[in-house]
């Protein structure tokens, strides 16, 4: 069974001290010593995705990843952001896409990745995010992007966009 803290988020990690507000909210490594504070609304929140793509499961260790993509300039590294350590790809589900991974060097969590083709942005895994009821709220997945490699026995998400390949913004146009 699951612990809380005084203010109701789950203790699923080392660290104590993640929020949430109506605007931002807090992203912490297990261990601790990486945190980030990304945007919950517009402009600096830009989708809620979960990628049923081969690097995805990959990188992640599992059958697909929830994701989160912020405007750079919306990110703000509160902790750790020297602990992170890095690994860069160049043979991704797309040509010329060079993607970096950056994980905390103490205990391994992927906290986001950024992409060549994707300039300016950052795609946070949404697991790392303090706050776990925001997975019910406000970071619902929007749409799932490369459903044609969706493991079979995993259903659609009620309500979000269906999308064969990489989704494009128009995809996701009037989803809140």
């Amino acid at each position: 069974m699951t612990s809380f803290d005084d203010q109701g988020f789950p203790v699923v990690h080392l660290s104590s001290d993640g929020w949430s507000t109506e605007d931002e909210a807090t992203a912490t490594c297990f261990c601790g010593a990486v945190q980030l504070v990304l945007p919950l609304k517009k402009p600096g929140l830009l989708n809620r995705h979960v990628c049923h793509c081969i690097d995805c499961r990959k990188i992640g260790s599992a059958f697909y990843q929830s994701n989160i993509t912020v405007d750079d300039t919306y990110l703000k590294h509160v902790r750790g952001e020297d602990n992170l350590s890095t690994f860069s790809e160049e043979k991704t589900i797309r040509a010329n896409a060079t993607m970096t991974n950056y994980f905390c060097k103490t205990c391994g969590t992927l906290m986001y990745r950024r992409g060549a083709r994707f300039p300016g942005l950052t795609i946070l895994r949404t697991g790392t995010v303090d706050d776990l009821s925001l997975a019910d709220t406000k970071l619902r997945p929007q749409v799932e992007q490369f459903i044609e490699r969706r493991a079979p026995w995993s259903k659609p998400i009620e309500g979000t966009a269906q999308v064969v390949g990489m989704h494009q913004p128009s995809d996701i146009e009037g989803i809140p």
